[in-house]
């Protein structure tokens, strides 16, 4: 590597990294944060046993499980403006990586709700409780301590996702460094260097899950 080669990547590796701040981080924390709203909503239906919504929403999670999220991109942003439906990049991506996630963590969630005895269901009922109270105050908070370290992988796993995000047009960390390259012809530096900026904010996440996993276990 010449110092040339080096100087640029010095320049870029800012240049990379602020898009990684301002679009990269908020776009995955927004998008895991409704995801998992939903991802909640939907485990909660499946567990209650509601067979039309149950059924809906099994319909829901096999759609999305079942079909590459690029396409689910193509067709919230180039497909909805031919049936009179516009949105902005961001908005379309948040859509798209949310719906990802929820239908991905619903079956965490899930897995995670059925693990804890079903007693304690049938005790909540007896001190007089409704479902929807047992669940908040007794099940889920369980459930969710159970379900925290793939909920944690997820997580990991939509920043890496959000790379996606450049073929609608949103301007984040590989979108930058396609435009560097363009201008360089340094294709190979400067994809390693967004790599390597994945690999950084992944890096730290996961020192994060391992703190609060153990947090969690001593509060257990």
């Amino acid at each position: 590597m010449n110092a040339r080669i080096m100087n640029e990547l010095v320049d870029s590796f800012w240049k990379l990294l602020l898009p990684g701040i301002r679009v990269t981080i908020p776009l995955t924390f927004l998008s895991f944060s409704i995801g998992l709203c939903i991802a909640l909503a939907v485990a909660l239906v499946q567990v209650a046993n509601i067979q039309v919504l149950k059924q809906a929403a099994r319909f829901y999670v096999w759609i999305i499980r079942g079909t590459p999220m690029i396409v689910q991109l193509f067709v919230v942003y180039f497909g909805l403006p031919s049936i009179g439906l516009t949105l902005p990049a961001f908005p379309c991506a948040v859509i798209v990586f949310s719906l990802s996630v929820g239908a991905y963590c619903s079956e965490t969630v899930r897995a995670a709700i059925e693990s804890v005895p079903s007693g304690q269901l049938e005790a909540g009922y007896c001190v007089g409780m409704t479902f929807t109270q047992t669940m908040r105050h007794v099940i889920i908070p369980q459930a969710l301590t159970t379900a925290f370290p793939p909920l944690s992988n997820s997580l990991i796993g939509l920043v890496k996702d959000t790379s996606l995000a450049y073929s609608v047009a949103i301007v984040e960390i590989l979108a930058t460094a396609q435009r560097i390259a363009a201008r360089t012809y340094d294709y190979f530096w400067l994809y390693c260097e967004a790599g390597l900026i994945y690999l950084i904010f992944c890096t730290f996440l996961t020192w994060l899950q391992r703190k609060l996993e153990k947090r969690l276990e001593r509060k257990r």
